[in-house]
């Protein structure tokens, strides 16, 4: 691999807890909850009636009406994100070789929302296919990539990736391996989506993979806790600008941290489950650390997947130790989860944005809605249970596993 260093210059994020990067890290390290009753249909005769909806965002804030009208909602939050991040990173006022900048974007389902009122509108009229001509291109999953590109003309690598749960963060895989060898200079790199509609919680609900604690929705996300019941459907993106370092350097550009390893695995083991011994996730982890080149001695954080489903958390729990063995015990664990939701094919973006604001302010932000330990889970783990920590933070990880076994992880560590 090329010894081409890769640094992040930029970050822009549309979370649950807030429309953009300042305002979600506030939202982070004062604990708060994203949670509340579901606005965007009517979800009384749903079994789960809340999600981690976006509070505020306005498409005609940020795009003509013919053009939002064109975009799905998951395009339009991506767009939203990528251009914070664009415009915090100051590329575009660089002047520099669109040919040498890329966009690669992570979705996990795409334009839900336009494939399922599509469908209705069908089968609510006298079976005449009319069908939007935008219907394809709105919910295609590598749409929100293209559409980037075109706003800025960025003529580099672009493309999807498509995951599940870890797609964004395979999307920042992908961007260090490409800058690495040499394809591009900067990509935009992260991910967006909108699944709270109709089909989504539905479709959830009908798994038991969401939490039903209709009677206190903004506890509902609780990972760790020994009375979890499922995750909590959040929307959103977040975009991360990563660019070669000297060529960073070269522009004097702002640097928040550096991306230094990234891992991928799959449990192979079951659709939708975790390997109870959180198999995969102790490869990837190993994956990440064996590439960033790092002990886990040095690593001073880890946002955990964490959704908050009783499986998944004690399979990476035990994942965690079996890695980090007595290290574990002596690093800062967390799940942003816990206030914003589960943000799907965006969790990992958004993550790792909170790892690197945690590096930068020397703050770690809190699991926030823990109750009772479970007794599955080692209790001298330091989850940063309900408050945030101040600590220097120099290395941090961040873990995103999908349906389909899919298992991503991203080291990130500040910039000496």
């Amino acid at each position: 691999m090329s010894s081409r260093r890769v640094v992040v210059t930029g970050m822009g994020a549309l979370t649950p807890i807030g429309n953009n990067l300042n305002s979600y890290w506030n939202g982070l390290i004062s604990g708060t909850s994203g949670c509340g009753n579901i606005t965007q249909f009517d979800a009384s005769n749903f079994k789960t009636k809340f999600a981690c909806e976006l509070k505020g965002f306005d498409p005609a804030d940020h795009f003509e009406r013919k053009e939002f009208r064109r975009y799905d909602k998951f395009s339009q939050y991506g767009i939203v994100a990528a251009s914070e991040a664009i415009d915090d990173s100051k590329i575009i006022e660089s002047s520099l070789n669109h040919d040498r900048i890329g966009v690669i974007w992570g979705a996990g389902i795409g334009g839900l929302e336009t494939f399922q009122n599509e469908m209705l509108n069908f089968s609510d009229g006298d079976g005449t296919p009319r069908f939007n001509p935008f219907m394809i291109p709105k919910m295609i999953p590598d749409i929100a990539a293209g559409l980037i590109a075109m706003k800025y003309g960025f003529q580099g690598p672009n493309y999807a990736t498509v995951s599940a749960c870890a797609s964004s963060s395979n999307a920042l895989i992908d961007a260090l391996t490409y800058i690495r060898v040499g394809y591009a200079d900067v990509i935009v790199a992260g991910g967006s989506e909108a699944p709270v509609t109709i089909a989504g919680v539905g479709g959830f609900n009908a798994m038991h993979a969401l939490s039903t604690r209709n009677d206190d929705p903004s506890t509902a996300s609780r990972p760790f806790d020994k009375d979890r019941d499922g995750f909590v459907l959040g929307e959103g993106a977040g975009a991360l600008i990563l660019e070669e370092y000297e060529h960073a350097v070269n522009r004097d550009a702002k640097i928040y941290a550096e991306l230094i390893g990234g891992g991928l695995s799959c449990d192979a083991y079951h659709m939708t489950a975790p390997h109870p011994d959180g198999r995969g996730a102790v490869k990837v982890m190993k994956n990440c650390l064996d590439d960033a080149n790092i002990n886990t001695s040095d690593v001073d954080l880890i946002n955990m997947h964490g959704t908050s489903t009783p499986l998944g958390d004690v399979a990476e729990s035990k994942a965690v130790k079996d890695v980090f063995q007595e290290d574990a015990y002596n690093l800062n664990i967390n799940s942003t989860k816990s206030m914003t939701g589960h943000l799907l094919g965006a969790a990992g973006a958004v993550e790792a944005i909170s790892c690197i604001m945690a590096i930068k302010h020397g703050v770690i932000p809190p699991t926030i809605n823990h109750f009772n330990n479970d007794e599955n889970i080692d209790p001298k783990l330091n989850f940063t249970f309900i408050s945030p920590q101040k600590k220097s933070v120099n290395i941090a990880m961040s873990n995103t596993f999908g349906f389909g076994g899919h298992n991503a992880c991203v080291i990130f560590r500040k910039l000496d």
